[in-house]
């Protein structure tokens, strides 16, 4: 896989800022090519469809515990998710899974019993927090039974890089759609951006949310269905 240094040079030599004999940055080139490269790649990670996977984890319940710190050195101990996405759901000891309905803050706010018990929590939320070193919250309603399990499904944070020394680890496709958007980002103030670089910086980021693209469920229609989370893989 490429390095760091690859691909800013790639994206820098599309817009013609370097040359292919001049390979070598400053320092001053380096500390802000690698800032705005990061910064890129840490506005897409809030984009669903640029996360090429989810990552499943399973922790335990406390019983009526209706609240649990995620992140590092949380409760949940791991890295702190930018999101929850479905499905999240419960397993009992007969390992029977129930699915949670994910909803958001606002929604959970307007729950006016919240620490409520009950055999299975029938809903998920999570406050991912404000500050990068800060562990979210994840909110379950009502309050669990014992020896009950919660998986969740995280979109976790793209690959970031700390020097320019660094090898990229991701899926085909990204390194072509890394330089070509970075070569825009960084052109921005600095020199035109032709209008084929846009459009191969626009195709390939495509191209990446085309493959990562979750397969549809088609739900049964909420009178056929009734209250029951259905599909046409459950039945109602």
């Amino acid at each position: 896989m490429p390095s760091v240094s690859t691909l800013i040079l790639n994206a820098l030599t599309m817009t013609g800022e370097k040359s292919l004999d001049i390979s070598t940055f400053t320092q001053n080139e380096t500390s802000y090519h690698l800032s705005r490269l990061n910064s890129m790649m840490d506005s897409w990670a809030n984009e669903r469809l640029m996360v090429p996977y989810l990552s499943q984890t399973s922790f335990p319940l406390t019983s009526s515990t209706v609240s649990y710190s995620i992140g590092s050195g949380g409760t949940f101990n791991m890295t702190r998710p930018t999101k929850l996405v479905d499905p999240c759901f419960i397993r009992d000891t007969q390992n029977v899974d129930s699915a949670l309905e994910l909803i958001n803050m606002e929604t959970y706010g307007r729950i006016v019993q919240k620490s409520t018990s009950g055999s299975y929590p029938a809903y998920i939320a999570y406050d991912q927090g404000y500050s990068a070193t800060s562990t979210g919250t994840i909110y379950l309603w009502p309050g669990p039974s014992a020896n009950l399990t919660l998986f969740i499904n995280t979109l976790q944070q793209l690959q970031s890089f700390s020097t320019v020394t660094v090898t990229l680890q991701l899926p085909p496709g990204y390194q072509d759609a890394i330089e070509a958007n970075y070569a825009v980002r960084s052109a921005l103030g600095v020199i035109p951006v032709s209008p084929d670089l846009k459009e191969m910086a626009r195709t390939t980021k495509a191209a990446i949310k085309s493959a990562n693209l979750p397969a549809p469920i088609s739900r049964l229609p909420y009178g056929v269905a009734g209250s029951m989370q259905s599909n046409i893989i459950t039945g109602p």
